[in-house]
């Protein structure tokens, strides 16, 4: 007798917890602790002068429920989109005023990290059994998942060494709303010149043949993705047909790879920050986004895969463009 649906489930609700657990302990347990480092000797305000904490109502004014629903959906649809969601998420933040004290900064930029765990769930459950293929590879059972899983490793070494020797550097002088314009706009060029080019080609290998060359050239185009607004599916995407993939297979270790991407990033970040995070916003609203988030990427994800069978990538191109321009004005007028 064939398993019920229920019981089909229940594994891929026991990873979604595990890997929410996962993600959000660090954070709990650096609130728990104060969110200090404990490698870093007491100074004078450590010791003696405690520096003033934030005010908790103007930080709640900052992140509302309203405010979390809204950056957890804009996280949701653009994560896996090759639109940039740290772009869409740095105008989102500005135009709502969230971030925009010296207080609350910091917190916000943990914020619009950690809430990718919501985009991360929604793909975890939509390829678990793809997910689960590379797990049984890793014991010997399944060539083919193995085989996927040794791309993914390779393909996520170069941005993860990368954005630990730069990461900081890349928040001080990228992060900023003129740098994603330009990224947009490039990235718009990109899709209407090579994206559309490259769709053209006939056939392509699956994502199953992947080789390690490929997977270690589409990890190097990942380390473009650290400038924001440059978009980790766009560079993936590409790079994946690039080196012969088909659109079908690009899409999919595009996914695939941001669940070690993005998941590694997001662990780090709360273990880093997530203190500081819950300090400031608390734990209620900053969940809301990570709910919002996770519901609004499942949906994003099956739009996208179901689009493309029909469609090129153009309009992720000229969708770029246009949000380019917008971002163009509103810097010039000085809305953000």
């Amino acid at each position: 007798m064939p398993p019920s649906p229920a019981r089909r489930r229940a594994p891929r609700l026991a990873a979604a917890v595990a890997l929410l657990a996962a993600l959000l302990l660090p954070a709990t347990l650096a609130a728990a602790g104060g969110g200090e480092d404990p490698t870093v000797a007491p100074t004078a305000a450590t010791a003696g002068d405690a520096p003033e904490a934030t005010d908790p109502g103007a930080a709640s004014d900052e992140l509302t429920a309203g405010k979390a629903a809204v950056l957890g959906l804009v996280e949701g649809i653009t994560e896996y989109l090759p639109v940039s969601s740290t772009g869409h998420l740095l105008v989102t933040a500005r135009l709502l005023d969230v971030g925009t004290s010296p207080e609350t900064e910091a917190a916000a930029d943990t914020y619009a990290i950690a809430i990718q765990a919501g985009a991360i769930l929604a793909v975890l459950l939509l390829y678990f059994g793809r997910i689960r293929s590379m797990l049984a590879g890793m014991v010997g059972r399944d060539a083919e998942g193995r085989q996927v899983l040794v791309g993914l490793v390779l393909a996520f070494t170069p941005a993860a060494v990368v954005g630990l020797a730069l990461g900081d550097v890349i928040k001080e002088v990228l992060l900023e709303p003129w740098a994603v314009a330009v990224a947009w706009a490039l990235g718009g060029v990109a899709i209407l010149t090579l994206g559309v080019r490259l769709e053209r080609r006939v056939g392509g290998a699956a994502i199953e043949a992947i080789t390690a060359r490929q997977a270690l050239l589409i990890g190097v185009a990942q380390t473009l993705a650290l400038w924001p607004g440059t978009s980790r599916s766009l560079v993936t995407i590409l790079a994946a047909l690039a080196v012969g993939l088909s659109l079908a297979a690009a899409v999919e270790f595009s996914f695939l790879l941001g669940l070690a991407t993005l998941g590694a990033a997001t662990a780090y970040e709360a273990l880093r920050n997530g203190g500081e995070l819950i300090d400031t916003f608390g734990w209620v609203n900053p969940l809301i986004g990570l709910v919002v988030a996770f519901v609004s990427a499942a949906v994003a994800v099956r739009w996208m895969v179901t689009y493309l069978q029909r469609h090129s990538l153009a309009v992720f191109g000229w969708y770029r463009l246009a949000v380019a321009a917008v971002a163009a004005v509103l810097i010039a007028t000085g809305t953000i």
